[in-house]
């Protein structure tokens, strides 16, 4: 398989000659492209020396008709763009479609998968533009492997150092070995927290962020799935087309009006627990009394689920504090699951608006399976294999 590695202008370029080496190691033929910054930092002929290959630097060169369509034939015969380090000024171009040299043109010629690995200055990785830029890349389905905490050349220690090279070069191979293990099947899922008001500009919700949801949406849909992604209100790039709802009255609507359609039902959702059925149109006054209101019991969606399943999968989600098999246990039976994810919330850094996360899997079958932390699209990409599992066993009884 052929790789188009695109080096950026960055005290970081020196890494990328040991991305070469580590994708070479992979099997893969890398065709290496530099911008004019880069050259600045490392030289053509390490990467020419490393690769065997011609190093792209000019998007102009003495044979002019040759390389001014030169970024097209490179955009065809590569399977996979993967830039590092990516600059802010490279993801802003990639952004917004600016090409200005040869490393742009070929970006948007190109039409496989691209692969980014930021590099920057704290403050640079962490201002709004270059979020932006990001959440756009992440939209057009790019995957984004993020930069490393740590000391950084200009003295600064904070996010924005590139990702090691082997992590880098395994998110390339992962992404070539994507499974298709999914294909016929429809899936179910739901995600984000629900909002349930309280008066006109009041709600009860809780701190699920949609992460956990939207990463194993992702995943499904790369594995061939058809996705039905129901969603509370999340601040979260759409994977594709989503259902969005607010009150867990409307999570269940969505949920029910397509649970005939679909062979698998996730519910990742952190749907409230309880709503006020009498809230207010408008806006309740503060005033020097106490206040007291009376909540009642939201739909339990995912029992609901259980009652109706049928022959379909039925995995739900166990948020707890404590007690964490016990209670996933006990959410697998009284729910009729077939799988029950269980996490900690209560642990420092994963969980609840997070990108990464760490579960154990429950199911009726077999002992509890820990899976240890990572990002969420890694454990995502874990539920699922255990899914599949689940379906080959139940088809072999």
């Amino acid at each position: 398989m052929n790789i188009a590695l695109g080096v950026g202008g960055g005290i970081a370029a020196y890494k990328a000659a040991e991305l070469a080496r580590a994708l070479m190691t992979r099997g893969f033929t890398v065709n290496v492209i530099m911008t004019r910054a880069a050259e600045e930092f490392v030289r053509p002929l390490t990467f020419s020396a490393l690769t065997g290959r011609k190093v792209i630097t000019n998007l102009f060169s003495a044979d002019t008709l040759s390389s001014a369509i030169e970024h097209i034939q490179i955009a065809q015969e590569n399977d996979i763009l993967v830039v590092a380090p990516a600059t802010a000024d490279l993801l802003a171009k990639f952004a917004h479609g600016l090409a200005d040299d040869f490393l742009s043109t070929t970006y948007l010629a190109f039409t496989g998968r691209v692969v980014l690995a930021p590099a920057m200055n704290t403050n640079m990785w962490n201002h709004p533009a270059t979020q932006a830029n990001l959440r756009t890349l992440r939209e057009r389905g790019h995957l984004i492997v993020d930069p490393d905490d740590g000391a950084l050349a200009c003295g600064m220690v904070g996010p924005g150092r590139l990702a090691e090279p082997d992590e880098i070069a395994g998110a390339v191979a992962a992404l070539t070995a994507s499974k298709r293990d999914l294909e016929g099947e429809t899936v179910l899922i739901t995600a984000g927290p629900t909002q349930e008001p309280l008066d006109a500009v009041r709600y009860l919700s809780n701190r699920s962020s949609g992460k956990m949801g939207y990463a194993i949406a992702e995943e499904a849909a790369a594995r061939g799935a058809k996705v039905i992604l129901v969603s509370g209100p999340v601040s979260l790039p759409a994977p594709g087309d989503v259902i969005h709802v607010q009150t867990a009255a409307e999570m269940f609507d969505a949920v029910m009006s397509h649970l005939e359609e679909s062979t698998i039902i996730i519910k990742a959702a952190a749907v409230a627990d309880y709503h006020r059925a009498d809230a207010p149109q408008h806006k309740v006054k503060k005033t020097a009394a106490r206040m007291s209101i009376e909540l009642d019991p939201t739909v339990d969606i995912l029992a609901e689920v259980g009652k109706k399943k049928g022959d379909r999968l039925l995995l739900g989600f166990a948020a707890e504090t404590e007690n964490l098999i016990g209670e996933a246990r006990r959410k697998l039976e009284s729910k009729n699951c077939d799988m029950v994810v269980a996490n900690l919330v209560s642990q420092s850094g994963i969980g609840f608006d997070s990108d990464e996360n760490e579960v154990v899997l429950v199911t009726r079958t077999a002992d509890p399976i820990t899976v240890r932390r990572a990002p969420k699209r890694q454990i995502a990409a874990r539920i699922l294999d255990e899914t599949m599992k689940l379906r080959l066993a139940l088809h072999a009884k």
